[in-house]
């Protein structure tokens, strides 16, 4: 019999599948940055993720051409899979594993569009050991999703809703979406104090995801009856230096720019986040972030 996948609720991935996927995805990682190679990483990682890495990596190599045969190979071991029913296209799981780099879990989100598509990470988030959460299950052990729109996510905020609710309190203030912490009130705190210096003022823009493809946000339902999601968010910074001033960006931003940084620098960076967000009905509302990931995309010099 056969099971189709686009309108039957079944599982995204089997569990070997799945562990196939993450064995394949740090392979493909280690030899894109031991050859310092954006096509390479591309062949394993779609969305926000593939972004930051494919211009790290462009970087890297325009500083290193010969690659970097020396790279320390990232190891994730350890691995729990929190695979949810779907139906339809595209289809997620989370594996939640151990590093070699630290003493955190690294959660990596994989996204695969149809049956003939191959499993891509779009989403990494570092979480310290207390951070991960109770991932809620059904009565078979497979995890609950999430769904992005509509009233039946029954959250404090629609997943959907999140990129644009969190650039909105960047730019202004206002809202009492999030909590207080690094990602939120300390980034606007940061902001504040290279708004106007003596040598350069700096202007901000952000601007939510696109909310489709590789960008749309996903998310797996809690013990405690919220969820914890995934999503993206763009970032521009234009640094504009005083009369007597010019640029000097690093390496890693020259290896990106277009244009010569006579005096002014504008950085577009992508960042990905997970956040917990409380159920609708929770005493405390407010979206709290375990993690934010951000990196240069692009660089522009006037």
């Amino acid at each position: 019999m056969t099971v189709h996948g686009e309108r039957e609720n079944i599982p995204s991935v089997d569990k070997a599948e799945a562990a196939e996927a993450l064995r394949d995805f740090t392979a493909t990682y280690n030899k894109a940055y031991q050859e310092l190679d954006p096509s390479v990483v591309s062949q394993v990682e779609t969305g926000p993720l593939e972004a930051i890495s494919t211009a790290d990596l462009k970087a890297q190599h325009a500083n290193s051409p010969q690659g970097n045969p020396n790279y320390p190979a990232l190891k994730l071991s350890d691995a729990n899979f929190h695979i949810p029913r779907q139906i339809g296209w595209p289809k997620f799981f989370v594996a939640d594993t151990d590093s070699n780099r630290d003493g955190n879990r690294w959660l990596v989100v994989f996204i695969r569009d149809g049956i003939d598509k191959p499993w891509k990470a779009a989403y990494l988030s570092i979480l310290s050991q207390d951070e991960v959460p109770e991932f809620a299950t059904d009565k078979d052990g497979w995890a609950k999703p999430v769904k992005a729109a509509g009233a039946a996510p029954r959250l404090a905020v629609r997943p959907d809703k999140l990129s644009g609710a969190y650039v909105n309190y960047l730019m202004t203030g206002e809202g009492g979406t999030f909590a207080d912490g690094q990602a939120t009130s300390g980034l606007r705190e940061s902001r504040g104090k290279f708004k106007k210096t003596p040598k350069f003022w700096t202007q901000y823009i952000d601007t939510p995801a696109s909310g489709g493809g590789p960008e749309a946000p996903v998310g797996l339902r809690t013990e405690d009856g919220g969820a914890v999601v995934f999503f993206a968010s763009h970032h521009r910074q234009k640094q504009t230096m005083a009369k007597g001033f010019r640029p000097n960006p690093d390496p890693q931003v020259k290896a990106l720019m277009t244009g010569e940084a006579k005096r002014a620098v504008t950085l577009t960076r992508v960042a990905e986040s997970a956040v917990r967000v409380p159920a609708k009905d929770a005493a405390d509302p407010k979206v709290v972030f375990l993690n934010r990931l951000e990196g240069v995309t692009a660089a522009k010099g006037e």
